[in-house]
């Protein structure tokens, strides 16, 4: 039979190897995609990787009213969102996940059509071409479109060179302590 993991004299838990604020923004400043999670009317929880605008304390994206997430968060509002480092500078290890609520908005409410397609975009399209940028923003702001307005309630967070920092062997990197 297996040891409890607290019976070991080095055991941590994994709560004290959270992420410091600066890095939560630094990830939410840098990542383009997270993974949107709701509730099907079924009760089972589904997910997909969705681009995504972190602004004025919300997390907003984009789709359009056909896509079976719409009405689902219709219904149930309770939904979660999660960011990785994978992919970025520094490796992998580093996470947040967001529980909170989702509201929809139709593609012109005016709680977002003055300064949320551009900033989106722009966000996506770092280098600021701003042709590029036009053309997308008209792509997206179609009446099909939706914006979801996530609001984020309680965190989980996660910064694995925390861990790797105290593992034997290890240089200190996430990545590194698979090797």
């Amino acid at each position: 039979m297996a040891k409890d993991p607290k019976e070991f004299d080095d055991y941590k838990e994994l709560a004290d190897y959270s992420l410091d604020p600066e890095d939560e923004q630094w990830l939410l400043d840098n990542q383009k995609e997270c993974t949107f999670i709701w509730t099907n009317k079924n009760g089972e929880p589904v997910g997909l990787i969705m681009t995504f605008l972190a602004a004025k304390g919300k997390i907003w994206l984009l789709t359009t009213e056909k896509r079976v997430r719409v009405p689902a968060v219709r219904r149930d509002p309770r939904t979660c969102i999660v960011f990785s480092s994978a992919g970025l500078p520094g490796g992998t290890g580093k996470t947040v996940t967001y529980k909170g609520t989702t509201k929809v908005h139709p593609y012109d409410s005016p709680l977002v059509k003055d300064w949320l397609y551009q900033d989106y975009v722009a966000r996506l399209h770092k280098e600021g071409n701003q042709e590029r940028i036009d053309f997308f923003k008209s792509v997206l702001a179609i009446p099909e479109r939706v914006v979801l307005e996530f609001t984020p309630g309680k965190k989980i967070t996660f910064n694995g060179d925390k861990m790797a920092a105290l593992t034997p062997g290890s240089t200190g990197k996430f990545d590194d302590m698979w090797k």
